[in-house]
């Protein structure tokens, strides 16, 4: 697929991506919102520097490492993506708090419609906006939406300084465990392998 170029990537800001997801996914992951380079080409985390595909295999939530392009594989794993705020900017924080506020309350009506067994959001600091949660920290959340689980994830940008592949790595496989005590069929055979101001996913 060809590269798109400068005036592409100007031309797909404010763009909205489609959702990859279904009703009842095990775990329902939840962009910032997208890139300029996700939106000119469709596909989510794309950015070549963003380790959400890495990440996501060497957790062990996929048997190889997807390509972007190949996101639609997820939902064989149970797996989907969406984010806060639908429409892609060059930079996350070109998003104001009360458009993150606005994200969350889209954001729960489609967890409550999608009921998927856990929200993973990837980015403590727009959970915290959205869901006015000053004091959520990585990991699971007490809070619930709907019937979902919710738990905060790193964010996966490489502009993400402060967690290291093999950390990050770590923390998405202990959502991938809490996941695999409820789902041990969908879970069990996928083996593992071997603050900066984050971008848009």
């Amino acid at each position: 697929m060809t590269r798109p170029t400068p005036h592409d990537l100007e031309a797909a800001r404010d763009r909205i991506v489609p959702d990859v997801a279904a009703g009842g996914l095990r775990v329902l992951f939840c962009g910032i919102n997208p890139s300029l380079l996700t939106a000119a080409t469709g596909h989510h985390f794309a950015r070549p520097g963003n380790r959400f595909w890495p990440v996501l295999h060497r957790s062990g939530f996929t048997t190889r490492q997807l390509l972007p392009a190949e996101q639609e594989e997820l939902l064989s794993y149970g797996l989907g993506i969406t984010n806060v705020v639908a429409r892609a900017t060059a930079r996350a924080d070109e998003l104001a708090p009360a458009e993150l506020v606005a994200g969350g309350r889209v954001l729960t009506g489609t967890v409550e419609r999608l009921r998927p067994t856990w929200l993973a959001v990837v980015g403590v600091t727009a959970y915290r906006t959205a869901f006015a949660e000053r004091q959520a920290q990585i990991g699971p959340q007490q809070t619930r939406i709907g019937g979902s689980r919710v738990w905060v994830l790193p964010n996966p940008s490489g502009l993400n300084a402060r967690w290291s592949l093999d950390a990050m790595s770590e923390e998405y496989g202990r959502l991938r465990e809490a996941a695999a005590q409820e789902w041990a069929p969908a879970f069990s055979t996928v083996s593992h392998t071997d603050s900066g101001i984050p971008a848009a996913e």
